[in-house]
């Protein structure tokens, strides 16, 4: 035998199953023989021959081997034997039986009679030489545990994944002192028995719930970084059933978007849930689309803008230009650019963009090459009754920016829009559409490419219903849902961030892209998800309540209109919608009648208007607050 060979064969008889696989093909042959003895002394007669006994031997090693291996036996550690494998060994022993008759039989019936005494006891034997050892093994390490395991004031942790992300994280732990790893759980079965810095691999994940209070486990890390939200979902309940405290690693966006070290520890997010697979960028044609230009961001302290300030400083602009009419939201960001990008040439204005003067100033004095119009109203159920604030802000100043971004030569401007444009039934869907409209518009008479992004729910934007539960939830309930049935999409921050630059590279102008959603979440499901992760039980500790469809809200959203054939782009995520034609010269008289009822507050002009520019409006019964004309003196 070669060296090689016989170096492969002692790293086979050093793994942990081989000692075990041994082990019980000895009991085996134990089983076997000790049946043939107590036959033989009850008898009083020789049963089997030691000839017939010795060829015939290598068959039921053979066949009750392939038994035990198929029944699952060595998925298992002694360490955590149960009546599971009890059960088991008991099925492997009586099934073993019957395939060595059937063997024996087929191979030498002449001989089958003279075997079939000795196998008849020969399971009984095999299930208490095999369950025996096993159980004393159990009962042994579980009385005598090591001092090493017995220190005062180390964390017992388990590790959920022995991968990469696991292996570094116990190193870490082990570097930070205060912690005491007992074990990984890992469904790869490839690695079950092995060990990992020592550590050993208890089992699958599944096992956690049992292995967990038989360790006395005070904490388990989640270390998977790369687990997608079906499988996130499934690991939160198991660590639920097993009522032990468990955190995260960050997922490999936050690692990828942020400098997070392996070590850092969350608790599990809704993010973490419902986020789907990792986006997959084409990083190179965004970085050449955005590096070196002059980036302009309106609404830059929002949810999405500030995301996108993170995102394209990290592609080295020339200047990034944040324009925000909030003072504390712009502080929040300038504090934070300023922080982590030191090198990074940008500017905070504080500025209104339905304000005329402040939009001719920053776009005519930066004159930027790319603009991402972020700042919009979006509060569904407060713009169903502010009419006049909705067209101001959503409409009006859109069109002052696109003409501002127009004249200055801005090469790319990129309208953040909503899925609620589509189809509208409240005041807000209907603003982001009328904005649609006009950028489309713009795109055929201008030098300018206008792009128009349409996606759904953020999670965790300022505002959302994400923030809103666990503020009901930390006041001990109730959730308010407005529907059982009701469902809505969902993406998170960072992902709308990354496909709203990607589709900005991707467009020559006129496009309305569609993000891809994935799935709709029901809002009772998000509900419920957000109750579990904050340690509570729907409808036991917090009760869910429905409170009944708002003015202008729909059931279920939509992306695409009916007269909006798509059809899918070279990015996976993103899809590409036809727009919808609209004549120019009625668009822009409407849009004057609008300016001149928003300087009136004539919010009945407006809601005429807008259910004129968006006819799908009529249906939502939307409301306005009565107020008075106010007359527009000759001067003005």
């Amino acid at each position: 035998m070669s060296a090689k060979k016989t170096k492969e064969l002692l790293q086979i008889l050093r793994h942990p199953r081989a000692a075990v696989i041994c082990h019980d093909l000895i009991m085996v042959v134990a089983a076997l023989t000790a049946a043939s003895w107590l036959v033989e002394r009850i008898s009083g007669l020789p049963v089997l021959s030691a000839a017939y006994f010795a060829d015939e031997l290598i068959i039921v090693l053979l066949l009750q081997g392939a038994v035990l291996w198929a029944t699952g036996l060595y998925r298992g550690l002694w360490r955590f034997a149960s009546f599971r494998d009890m059960w088991n060994i008991a099925r492997a022993a009586v099934f073993g039986t019957a395939l060595i008759i059937m063997g024996l039989a087929a191979m030498r019936a002449a001989t089958i009679t003279q075997w079939l005494p000795t196998l008849l006891i020969y399971p009984v034997l095999l299930f208490v030489l095999l369950g025996l050892p096993r159980m004393v093994y159990r009962f042994w390490k579980d009385s005598h545990i090591p001092a090493s395991r017995q220190q005062k004031g180390l964390k017992r942790v388990l590790i959920l994944g022995a991968g990469r992300s696991g292996a570094l994280l116990e190193q870490e732990l082990r570097h930070r002192g205060g912690f005491d790893i007992v074990g990984f759980l890992d469904d790869d079965k490839r690695l079950r028995g092995a060990h990992v810095h020592g550590v050993p691999v208890l089992g699958s994940i599944d096992r956690l719930p049992s292995i967990g209070p038989e360790l006395k486990v005070e904490l388990v890390i989640i270390a998977m970084p790369s687990a997608n939200n079906q499988q996130m979902q499934r690991i939160v309940e198991i660590c639920e059933q097993s009522e032990i405290k468990f955190r995260t690693l960050p997922t490999l966006q936050d690692l990828g978007n942020r400098a997070t070290r392996i070590g850092v520890l969350k608790r599990v997010a809704i993010d973490d849930l419902l986020g789907r697979e990792p986006v997959s960028l084409n990083w190179e044609s965004i970085r050449e689309g955005l590096a070196g230009k002059r980036v302009m961001i309106t609404g830059g302290g929002g949810s999405i803008g500030s995301e996108l300030c993170r995102q394209i400083a990290r592609l080295n602009p020339v200047e990034l230009i944040v324009v925000d009419n909030s003072e504390y939201s712009l502080y929040r960001i300038d504090l934070e650019l300023r922080g982590d990008f030191r090198d990074l040439i940008f500017y905070s204005i504080l500025g209104d963009i339905c304000d005329p003067a402040t939009v001719e100033k920053v776009v005519g004095e930066y004159k930027p090459d790319m603009i991402f119009h972020a700042a919009a109203y979006k509060h569904l159920p407060i713009l169903q009754t502010q009419i006049r604030e909705a067209v101001r802000n959503n409409v009006l100043g859109t069109m002052r920016l696109a003409e501002a971004a127009e004249r200055h030569g801005v090469g790319t401007f990129v309208l953040i829009s909503t899925d609620k444009a589509v189809n509208p039934a409240n005041i807000m869907g209907a603003t982001k559409r009328v904005a649609e409209m006009y950028c489309q518009n713009m795109n055929a008479r201008s030098n300018t490419r206008f792009i128009t992004v349409r996606f759904g729910n953020v999670l965790n934007s300022n505002g959302s219903v994400v923030p809103l539960f666990q503020e009901q939830i930390e006041k001990g309930g109730p959730v308010t849902v407005t529907h059982p049935e009701i469902s809505r999409y969902f993406m998170t921050i960072a992902e709308a961030s990354q496909l709203i630059m990607q589709a900005a590279v991707l467009g020559s102008g006129g496009e309305i892209y569609v993000l891809d959603m994935g799935e709709p979440v029901k809002i009772t499901y998000l509900a419920e998800q957000l109750i579990r992760l904050a340690g509570q039980e729907p409808d036991r500790d917090i009760q869910i309540v429905y409170t009944g469809l708002r003015p202008g809200e729909k059931l279920y959203e939509e992306l695409f209109h009916e007269l909006e054939p798509y059809e899918k782009t070279t990015h996976e995520k993103i899809f590409l919608a036809h727009p919808r034609r609209a004549d120019w010269d009625e668009l822009r008289s409407e849009l004057r009648n609008m300016e001149l009822a928003v300087r009136r507050y004539d919010t009945k002009s407006l809601q005429r208007t807008l259910l004129l520019l968006v006819p799908e409006l009529a249906r939502s019964g939307a409301r306005e607050e009565p107020a008075d004309v106010i007359p527009i003196s000759r001067s003005s």
